[in-house]
């Protein structure tokens, strides 16, 4: 019996290892890029004038709402209840219970009312949200948990509340916008007020396999002073700025060791920012006032 040897082609077997390496590479990379950090987009630089870790209650947070120079209204995703938190006292000084158990991501004050938002959409006014002999009443709005509810602003001027989803719009993944909820007579405005291009090239350095996820906004916030928006995102910590016009300015990635999620936006009427954040794995949920260096 004659046996014969075939030599083995090295370069064919270098070339096919490489390639499997690359293709590889390629699907590891295509399907788990939005775990991978934003290496090329701008971080943000900013000064730090203030910092509190919430009680545990408050692990969760995510709306928050400029209430007073000493205090900030604070809301957390399980349950209907206001957290007026005392930035001078470092503490929690009143619980306001309001609603059911839900998922609660949005909250706005003003005066003697307060606003919050759910995650399908659902928008609960509390008249006198202070007083025993509260006013609460619920709004359904045309959104649902797969638009994923999150953000909410008191536009006080046009007396109306702004929401924006975090997912997918009712009618496109390439579009995201802004809806006004109306206090006049309770209804959402068909129309977005302003619409946020998921390609825009302020979010270049942000694209994501699925176009949606480009940008999703945790909450919304008007300066007080230069009316710019700031939208704010959570999943991956991020700030864009966009003009009182709505066209987006700067997209900047935010540090995960300070802003490991962050949830909640504010402004005092000063132009004082501060930012929520929930905190991670044993982390405490806290409260950061910065100044922004643009």
């Amino acid at each position: 019996m004659t046996t014969t040897n075939t030599p083995v082609n090295m370069a064919k077997v270098k070339f096919w290892t490489i390639a499997a390496i690359v293709l590889g590479m390629g699907f590891l990379f295509m399907n788990f890029r939005d775990w991978l950090p934003y290496d090329s987009a701008e971080k943000v630089t900013y000064e730090i004038s203030g910092r509190w870790e919430l009680p545990k209650e408050l692990r969760e947070v995510s709306g928050i709402s400029w209430m007073n120079e000493n205090q900030i209204a604070a809301i957390q995703d399980e349950d209907g209840i206001i957290f007026i938190y005392d930035l001078k006292k470092k503490k929690v000084i009143n619980e306001i219970e309001f609603g059911n158990a839900g998922d609660y991501e949005g909250l706005a004050i003003k005066g003697d009312n307060a606003y919050a938002l759910e995650s399908d959409g659902t928008i609960t006014v509390i008249k006198n949200f202070q007083n025993p002999d509260r006013k609460v009443t619920t709004y359904k709005t045309k959104f649902s948990e797969k638009n994923n509810m999150e953000s909410l602003w008191l536009d006080l001027p046009a007396n109306q509340l702004l929401v924006i989803p975090k997912d997918r719009d009712i009618d496109s993944d390439n579009m995201k916008g802004v809806y006004a909820f109306s206090l006049d007579d309770y209804k959402l405005a068909y129309k977005p007020v302003l619409q946020l291009d998921m390609e825009d090239e302020v979010l270049k350095n942000f694209r994501e396999k699925k176009v949606y996820k480009n940008f999703r906004p945790s909450d919304i916030a008007i300066h007080p002073k230069t009316k710019e928006i700031y939208m704010l995102e959570g999943s991956k910590p991020k700030l864009l700025i966009l003009d009182e016009n709505g066209v987006a300015k700067k997209g900047y990635s935010l540090d995960k060791k300070i802003f490991p999620q962050p949830e909640g936006i504010t402004f005092s009427p000063q132009g004082d920012l501060y930012i929520s954040s929930e905190g991670k794995n044993d982390g405490k949920g806290t409260i950061t006032k910065l100044k922004l260096l643009l």
